[in-house]
């Protein structure tokens, strides 16, 4: 036969404060943070590369909801990069429990002619997102060079590819 206890009040107390006082202080905490939204209109922005202070974190359309982008106050460097666009730059001062809204908008950027013989490298990496970067550029997301029909063309020579 079970016996059944009923915990004593002052105990819940002691569970439940403990637990409040932790849930205040991670709000104060985001109050102290800014937060960056990003706005593209076309599949091009929302497909494109963001950058924080040098720092790779996403690609714009992933940047919302739990992935938002929350900084410290004072002045942060924005880029955003697409292949075959020119980068998008902003500056945007930040501050604490504020939040900024960012519309970027990209235009084509000058390219040179695509050489008659090239080589197709395709991509089969987890995650899709992650970034690619072609001798030292960024060229797109994995996503972008897997599967059928899809791959990077480039020039025959050595090239230096990297995943992040």
């Amino acid at each position: 036969m079970k016996i059944l206890r009923t915990m004593h009040p002052l105990r819940w107390a002691m569970l439940l404060i403990p637990t409040l006082l932790l849930a205040l202080t991670m709000y104060a905490e985001n109050a102290v943070m800014g937060e960056i939204e990003f706005k593209g209109i076309s599949h091009v922005e929302k497909t494109s590369g963001v950058w924080v202070d040098g720092q790779y974190v996403g690609y714009l359309k992933e940047l919302k909801g739990s992935k938002k982008v929350l900084l410290l106050p004072g002045d942060h460097d924005i880029v955003v990069r697409q292949d075959g666009y020119q980068d998008f730059t902003a500056k945007v001062l930040v501050q604490p429990g504020q939040k900024q809204v960012v519309l970027v908008r990209m235009t084509n950027a000058p390219t040179g002619p695509m050489p008659n013989v090239t080589a197709e490298v395709k991509l089969d990496v987890d995650p899709s997102r992650a970034a690619v970067f072609m001798d030292g550029l960024f060229v797109g997301h994995v996503g972008e060079f897997k599967g059928a029909g899809r791959g990077m063309l480039i020039a025959p020579g050595a090239h230096q590819i990297r995943i992040a």
